[in-house]
């Protein structure tokens, strides 16, 4: 889960439209799914995560994000 605290920023899960999120906002993300969150181009973005522990480790980094992805 995402509590997004101040800025703008982008949410995008594995298949789905990329998303713009703004502080106040709750994001859910069900345990599995691939996906990458981060600012815009044009703003910075803060924010809490909340996980859950799955097998003795809460997060699997994954490979960066590509320029043209985030754009």
């Amino acid at each position: 889960m995402l509590i997004v605290t101040s800025g703008q920023g982008w949410v995008q899960e594995e298949g789905r439209e990329r998303r713009v999120i703004n502080p106040g906002d709750v994001v859910w993300i069900a345990t599995g799914v691939k996906h990458w969150h981060g600012a815009t181009a044009a703003s910075p973005m803060a924010h809490i995560a909340v996980t859950y522990m799955r097998d003795g480790k809460n997060v699997d980094w994954l490979e960066p994000v590509a320029d043209a992805q985030y754009r």
